[in-house]
Formats: C-alpha cells, sequence, structure tokens
C-alpha cells in the first residue's frame, strides 16, 4: 500500500482515472491513499483539464414492447376517438376556471385524444383518455368547453346517433 508521501507522486494519474469513470454529477469517495494526504487532493485538484475528461455513456433504446402489440393498442383507441361517453363515477375537477369545484359525474363528452401510444411508443399514462365536454354556465353565452383527462373505467360508452 503505497504511504501518503507516494500517493502525492501517484496522485495526478488516479485522478484523472476517478474523473474518467464518473459522470460530473456523481463524485465519487477519494480512495483512502488519496483522502490521507492533503498534498495529493491539491494535486488532484491541479490534474490538467485534458485529464479530467468525462466520459458518459447512456441507452439510446429500451424497447421492450414489440412494435406490432404498440400498432394493436393504438388501432383499437383510434376507434375509440370521437365516440360519445358518460362518467359514471363521483368525480372533482377544479380546473374550470368558469365552474369551480364540478362534479363530472353523470355529464357526457367526445373523447379527443388517446395518450397512452406516444410516437410509436407505450408510455404510462394513468389517465389516457382525453374527453372534451361542453357545459352551460350562468352568464355565458355560449357553452364553456374543457377537457378532462380519464381512465376507461371512469366512463361508459353512449350508443351512436348516427
Amino acid at each position: 500500500m503505497p504511504t501518503p508521501a507516494t500517493a502525492a507522486t501517484t496522485t495526478p494519474a488516479l485522478a484523472s482515472s476517478l474523473f474518467s469513470r464518473c459522470s460530473p454529477f456523481a463524485v465519487p469517495p477519494l480512495p483512502p491513499v488519496v483522502a490521507s494526504s492533503w498534498s495529493a487532493v491539491i494535486l488532484a485538484a491541479r490534474a490538467p483539464i485534458a485529464q479530467r475528461r468525462v466520459s458518459c455513456q447512456i441507452a439510446v433504446s429500451t424497447d421492450l414492447s414489440s412494435s406490432s402489440a404498440v400498432e394493436e393498442e393504438e388501432q383499437q383507441a383510434a376507434a375509440k376517438i370521437g365516440k360519445r361517453v358518460r362518467v359514471k363515477v363521483p368525480l372533482k375537477v377544479y380546473h374550470v376556471q368558469k365552474a369551480p369545484e364540478l362534479d363530472l359525474n353523470g355529464l357526457e363528452g367526445v373523447i379527443k385524444q388517446y395518450v397512452g401510444v406516444w410516437k410509436g411508443k407505450r408510455i404510462s399514462a394513468n389517465l389516457p383518455f382525453k374527453v372534451e365536454f361542453q357545459i352551460d354556465v350562468e352568464g355565458q353565452p355560449r357553452p364553456v368547453k374543457f377537457f378532462a383527462h380519464l381512465k376507461e373505467d371512469e366512463f361508459e360508452y353512449l350508443p351512436s346517433t348516427d
């Protein structure tokens, strides 16, 4: 095991190996030989910038779902877009400014978008259906439109009137 005196002479190489193996945000703990010697720490801090390059590698793709399953999910969701639905559970929303604390239970709306698949990849959307609602509010000449994201078990499909 090197002594503090010999650690001071080997620190630049040790420091460069430490800097090249870590990300810029995760600073590794110094080995006991370097941590016990102030001169080694000073030399590590003064290592040339060329020796402090950081090498980062990331996984570009982690495609865990098969493309056929995603395509099938998109096709099933596309068939549901435009369908009329009625909310069947007590559900309050607070984001409609003209109707604060609005209960959606019993309101009818139209499915506008499915957000469970994005750019051909499945994402973990907790509330994947974007539904548009219109309500009449006192003092407003037109119905107020707003959107709410819902799960499929929170609404029921209404028969089409076509």
